[in-house]
């Protein structure tokens, strides 16, 4: 999923969601996610979102230890968020954004 305002060429934010089917956490996580960047990140963001039941090789090649997960690939430091995504504030904080 990219979103883009047509302004920018590339997103500032690059996430990693990856999930285990649709389970109701990855559900939850992927709601609570689109709430979030859409509050938050409007348009500036780019989001992969990967099943790994799918694409099971993955979980060994990214270290995978709980799900679902989100990796904040850029801007660096790269941050890791296990869970639902229901903490705002948590999110606000890691990626240094003002509430």
């Amino acid at each position: 999923m990219r979103k883009s305002d047509g302004n920018n060429t590339s997103a500032p934010y690059i996430f990693t969601l990856y999930i285990a089917g649709a389970s109701p956490n990855s559900s939850r996580a992927m709601y609570n996610l689109k709430a979030f960047f859409d509050k938050h990140l409007k348009n500036d963001y780019e989001l992969q979102i990967i099943d790994v039941y799918q694409q099971p090789q993955i979980v060994k090649s990214v270290d995978i230890i709980a799900m679902p997960l989100l990796i904040k690939q850029f801007p660096l430091p790269r941050r890791r968020f296990i869970g639902t995504m229901s903490d705002n504030t948590k999110l606000l904080e890691s990626l240094n954004l003002e509430q």
